[in-house]
């Protein structure tokens, strides 16, 4: 009788998963902290013009975006070519952005409001006709501050 069997071979240890499921909850964590989530969709095409002077938006939770551009290709059978002006996520006229500024401002805090600024988003290719008539438009709903988004300059 021999204590010692030769020739008796284990196999190899199985992978510990135990902590497998922490590690995974923690980057699913992480990834719904930091990831944002996109408010509207962009039914026109912006190509923004190019600024020297860039100034940015110190919080953009009071900032409401108008969109101005040509309808994006699948839009465009229904809509047509011409430029249109895009609130939140639907075409609008200028007459229907009064409503828009008082819906936005009444989702806001009575002190926010007035730090309420709206950021124009409108094309290179953009007439000035539209772009007036949203400024004036603006101007008659008390929304004087105004912000035009631009690309920076490569130089």
């Amino acid at each position: 009788m021999s204590k010692f069997k030769k020739g008796d071979k284990k196999g190899m240890p199985g992978i510990t998963t135990s902590s497998l499921s922490d590690i995974v909850f923690m980057l699913l964590f992480f990834f719904m902290v930091t990831t944002t989530m996109r408010e509207t969709e962009n039914k026109v095409v912006v190509k923004l013009p190019e600024a020297t002077e860039v100034a940015k938006l110190e919080r953009k939770d009071l900032t409401s975006y108008i969109n101005i551009g040509t309808p994006v290709r699948h839009l465009q059978a229904q809509y047509g070519n011409e430029a249109r002006i895009q609130l939140n996520d639907s075409f609008k006229t200028t007459d229907e952005i009064r409503d828009f500024i008082a819906a936005e401002r009444d989702a806001m805090s009575e002190a926010d409001r007035q730090f309420m600024t709206v950021a124009i988003r409108a094309d290179e290719n953009t007439r000035m006709g539209i772009i007036t008539d949203v400024k004036q438009e603006l101007r008659r709903c008390s929304a004087l501050k105004i912000m035009y988004s631009a690309r920076k300059s490569a130089k």
